[in-house]
């Protein structure tokens, strides 16, 4: 589930997801910029470390392009290690980034290629690296997505994620049975949210991020609050947006699959787990600093997981 600071962490955990999305995007918004690397490198830092620090869950952090060339990328996984990351994922676009539902430039697959291995080299397995796909995006066909996955595997990534701007999951399913599961694959459904869980887990797709809907609700709510107060009705207006909200930011995803409805009645009783496994990857607290590390490989097609 996407966190954007402490407070939308901590809602995730005791919502039962067993894993955070520190979103470029929501942090971005919540700074008061535009998702296009306005925030800085040392920005996404600072509220990765209130984010880790809301919770017991793994963070997996939107690193958009590493904000440069490899050493710009190696610079940004040696702090997010240090302050409490579990994995850092990088797209494969070029610096400044644009929001992956609009077209954007790819960039060189030996360019990148190299920005996944400068990580490597810094963090070690320490960090999990998932290396982020956007020939989909851009209208290339499924062959080279697949073409890019082989190489940035080769790298050194531990999971590969797959963007399509399609309203239907069509492309994602092909280039996973193209993919045959070489690595996990992890899936932003965004743009092709009417597919039923089910089908993901069908597919074999590892990791399924829902990618801003702490965000999206807090701009709903805000919007609501002020609205209500404006024109002096308060808490009516706001209550109704409330009741929508609960549905749509802790449902959404699972009504149209044969995953049952978390029961959030008494939140507070639930206790998220603190370890998530995604495929070949499996994080856990070590340590103060650096509470993750990576454990030996799972079964990729044993584990599903939502975040």
């Amino acid at each position: 589930m996407e966190a954007h600071d402490g407070l939308s962490g901590a809602i995730a955990q005791r919502a039962g997801f067993k894993a955070l999305w520190a979103s470029g995007r929501s942090i971005a918004s919540s700074l008061g910029y535009r998702d296009a690397n306005e925030a800085s490198w040392s920005q996404l830092v600072d509220v990765l470390e209130r984010i880790v620090d809301s919770s017991e869950l793994p963070v997996l952090v939107d690193g958009d392009t590493g904000f440069g060339n490899f050493n710009n990328a190696r610079l940004l996984a040696r702090k997010l290690r240090q302050r409490g990351a579990a994995a850092l994922a990088l797209q494969d676009s070029c610096f400044p980034k644009m929001n992956s539902c609009q077209r954007h430039v790819l960039a060189d697959i030996g360019e990148f290629s190299g920005r996944l291995r400068a990580v490597r080299d810094t963090v070690g397995r320490e960090l999990v690296l998932v290396a982020g796909i956007e020939a989909l995006i851009v209208g290339r066909e499924i062959d080279e997505a697949v073409s890019r996955a082989h190489a940035y595997a080769d790298a050194g990534a531990d999971a590969t994620l797959i963007h399509s701007r399609k309203s239907t999951a069509e492309e994602i399913f092909e280039f996973a049975s193209a993919w045959r599961n070489r690595l996990p694959v992890v899936i932003i459904p965004t743009k092709y949210y009417q597919t039923p869980v089910s089908a993901y887990r069908e597919a074999r797709i590892s990791t399924v991020i829902w990618a801003n809907h702490s965000m999206r609700a807090a701009i709903l709510v805000c919007a609501g609050s002020a609205l209500g107060s404006w024109l002096g009705k308060g808490s009516r207006v706001l209550s109704p947006i409330l009741r929508r909200l609960l549905r749509f930011s802790i449902y959404w995803g699972t009504t149209n699959s044969s995953v049952p409805k978390r029961d959030i009645s008494n939140p507070m009783t639930k206790k998220a787990s603190s370890s998530c496994a995604t495929g070949h990857m499996q994080f856990r607290r070590t340590g103060a600093m650096h509470p993750f590390h990576r454990c030996p490989p799972l079964n990729p097609a044993a584990q599903h997981v939502e975040i």
